[in-house]
């Protein structure tokens, strides 16, 4: 084996491109070799120079298939003219911000170039210098890295492979003008929580004030536990939770209770909240297919509406929307509807063992206090009952749930467990107070 061959191109190094070449030349060449024709007429017949022809057979005797592939030049896509310092120049002049023109760029190393007293490049290398940048890094270099996230980032789709397995929540401040408390116009919150396999909204939360982690438990509650509405049916603990970093879902408390009801957390990277179309495009279906149809609507760049439903009303027609009509529309994302997909082949939800244990779980953080002789003191009000007595001068710990009016258990536990009830409200004379939901020692367990 000669040295020519041992260096010849196998014709797998080749490209397609240059594969597709040497069968085409082939195919004229084949003409003269094998079926004997000659040269002048397969040159006459084929539109082709002659000498073209006789160059051609002469690579196929000589090198095969592979002598009829064009040849790439080793300096191809390199300038030859320019030294490796003198391209990083161009290509850095480039990348500055704001983003240079061509013509920038080169009067910039056309000036260098005669300071420095080396040949400057033309115009046209300077061009092919730039082009041949890497787009994400002009992005990158000229309009910041969200930009280039938005562009260049890989996005994951990711789909639940059954009922549970990923719930997603997210607030919208809604575009639609209500009578508040006080009688005074202004714009709700939606809270929800969806199922990501079925598109069900598991739970959901309306009010004024904006979110908290407290909203956050309260919902989270709503959508664990089964539902008072016969036509709601999505229930159960997820297998994991997905929201973005705001404090409303960041909270320790919130992560306590995951642990505590083995839900993974999950949450998107700050200021990138990818992977959350679903949620959003369902905060788009409520703005296009039910606020739109209601008085109050705020439409985009019109004057702003009278308000004209209270909360208690406008909260009572999206329920009956949700319900009616979102929950069992085919879905254009699935090809069912919600409540059918979540319903699909007996899927059995896995509950907590009761709701006062949900309950426990989901008041706020706990908080520490002192029982004194005539009770306990709490966000300005006093708590009393005589099975205080016996623990006057300890620590202890307190859990309140806000927001509701009702009579609540009081639990003590040292070493033996005290259970009492009375009426908070008339301890407080004060109906929409938080309200104390269970009291513990400090050394005993919560």
């Amino acid at each position: 084996m000669t040295t020519s061959d041992q260096q010849a191109p196998l014709l797998t190094s080749l490209s397609e491109e240059q594969r597709a070449l040497a069968m085409e030349r082939f195919a004229v060449v084949r003409l003269v070799v094998e079926e004997g024709l000659p040269q002048f007429q397969v040159a006459r017949e084929q539109h082709i120079p002659l000498r073209s022809l006789e160059r051609w057979i002469a690579l196929y005797r000589k090198r095969g298939l592979v002598g009829l592939a064009r040849s790439t030049r080793t300096d191809r896509g390199t300038h030859r003219h320019l030294t490796t310092n003198q391209i990083h120049l161009i290509e850095g002049l480039a990348l500055q911000k704001p983003k240079p023109s061509i013509a920038a760029v080169h009067r910039k190393v056309t000036a260098l170039a005669q300071e420095q007293r080396w040949k400057p490049p033309s115009y046209d290398e300077v061009y092919r210098i730039i082009k041949r940048l890497d787009p994400g890094l002009l992005t990158l270099a000229h309009e910041g890295e969200k930009a280039y996230r938005d562009a260049f980032d890989v996005i994951a789709r990711h789909e639940a492979e059954h009922p549970n397995a990923l719930w997603q929540a997210d607030h919208s401040l809604l575009g639609i003008w209500l009578f508040n408390e006080q009688g005074k116009p202004a714009k709700p919150w939606l809270s929800i929580i969806l199922d990501d396999y079925s598109r069900c909204v598991a739970g959901y939360l309306i009010g004024f004030q904006a979110p908290s982690a407290l909203h956050t438990a309260l919902m989270l509650r709503c959508a664990i536990w089964h539902k008072e509405d016969p036509r709601w049916h999505i229930c159960g603990i997820p297998e994991q939770f997905y929201t973005d970093h705001g404090s409303d879902f960041t909270s320790a408390h919130l992560e306590q209770v995951a642990a505590d009801l083995k839900i993974v957390l999950q949450f998107s990277w700050p200021a990138i909240p990818r992977g959350r179309g679903k949620i959003e495009r369902f905060f788009s279906t409520v703005n296009q297919l039910f606020l739109a149809e209601l008085p109050g609507y705020a439409t985009p760049n019109q004057p702003k509406p009278a308000a004209v439903l209270d909360l208690p009303t406008f909260e009572g027609r999206f329920r009956a929307w949700l319900l009616s009509e979102y929950h069992v529309r085919i879905h254009e994302g699935t090809g069912q509807a919600p409540q059918e997909r979540w319903e699909a082949g007996g899927f059995l939800p896995h509950m907590p063992p009761s709701l006062e244990h949900l309950d426990l779980l989901l008041l706020t953080v706990r908080k520490p206090r002192r029982v004194h002789q005539d009770g306990i003191y709490f966000q300005g009000r006093r708590y009393f009952d005589v099975t205080l007595a016996a623990y006057v001068g300890e620590d202890v710990l307190i859990r309140y749930e806000p927001y509701v009016n009702a009579s609540y258990s009081i639990s003590l536990r040292s070493c033996s467990c005290v259970q009492f009830s009375f009426d908070l409200d008339l301890c407080l004379q004060h109906a929409s107070c938080s309200l104390i939901r269970s009291i513990c020692t400090s050394s005993g367990q919560v």
